[in-house]
């Protein structure tokens, strides 16, 4: 008989629910400092978890729950990646 695997589960830092680690975007702060997209879930570094959607994103700029969870200061270039992301995925 086949073993069921548990799902990871991780927060999302807009909303603050748990949600499955697969339905949400990765960002991560890499050892170099730098802050990225990552959309493999497997880059080396500081992750932060959000939700595909506007809403999330504009509450975790809102309160600055990005760098609070990457502890590091996000630039605005990285926000209008992650909203191009998020328009080009609806």
């Amino acid at each position: 008989m086949a073993k069921v695997r548990k799902k990871p589960f991780r927060m999302c830092v807009g909303c603050q629910e748990m949600k499955i680690k697969k339905d949400l975007i990765r960002i991560v702060r890499t050892p170099d400092e730098t802050i990225e997209i990552d959309y493999t879930g497997k880059k080396s570094g500081r992750g932060a978890y959000i939700c595909p959607q506007q809403q999330c994103l504009e509450k975790a700029r809102k309160g600055n729950r990005l760098e609070k969870a990457l502890k590091h200061s996000v630039s605005s270039e990285v926000y209008e990646k992650l909203l191009q992301e998020l328009e080009s995925s609806e």
